[in-house]
């Protein structure tokens, strides 16, 4: 798709107009940094646009401090668009503490569930999912309810879900996928996450 032209153009009727205002499904999947990096890129241009943002982090601690989070935060309400911040985890996914797993599973359950709410009501114009394939994955949350939910959402209501092992029903049904790939990490040979380029 070199300068953004479209390979083909459906023939539904649709204005160019239309076509620029539909709803999007994003998924970034994949073993590769960076996932959760570009949603937040995609966060960041929809604030620009004035719209409402709503991010749901699963699986991460609420003591996790991550330089989006942060920086989201700061704009909240800025002219006049609200950044609503949510965190449903208790640590992070790879390294689940030997009875938690309920806890884990039940505080993924209520996100969905509340994200769901958010959804019926229009709560938000975007929505970051952040890490929200390993609760499909682990069967914490229904990937059949997930992709229904997204496939009905009622008005333009962008989503962006991150995370590895994407279902391959989510991929089916999103618009947008991306797959981030690892060709070469600095903790590969040894070095340690660090402020400012991990969180």
């Amino acid at each position: 798709m070199p300068q953004g032209k479209v390979t083909t153009v459906p023939d539904d009727g649709l204005t160019t107009r239309q076509r620029r205002r539909q709803a999007v499904l994003a998924v970034h999947t994949g073993p590769g940094k960076g996932k959760s990096t570009a949603a937040f890129g995609m966060a960041l241009r929809a604030w620009s646009a004035g719209w409402p943002v709503g991010v749901f982090q699963f699986v991460k601690s609420q003591k996790w401090k991550v330089g989006e989070e942060t920086a989201l935060k700061a704009l909240d309400g800025v002219n006049g668009t609200p950044v609503t911040w949510h965190k449903m985890g208790e640590g992070w996914s790879w390294i689940q503490r030997a009875g938690t797993e309920r806890d884990h599973a039940a505080e993924a359950a209520e996100g969905w569930a509340q994200i769901k709410r958010d959804l019926a009501a229009g709560t938000y114009k975007f929505y970051v999912l952040d890490e929200f394939t390993y609760p499909m994955k682990w069967g914490w949350v229904d990937v059949a309810d997930v992709v229904a939910t997204l496939a009905g959402r009622p008005g333009t209501q962008h989503v962006v879900i991150t995370g590895r092992d994407a279902h391959p029903d989510l991929i089916e049904a999103a618009d947008l996928v991306t797959e981030m790939t690892k060709i070469k990490h600095p903790m590969d040979a040894g070095r340690k996450g660090q402020q400012g380029i991990e969180w």
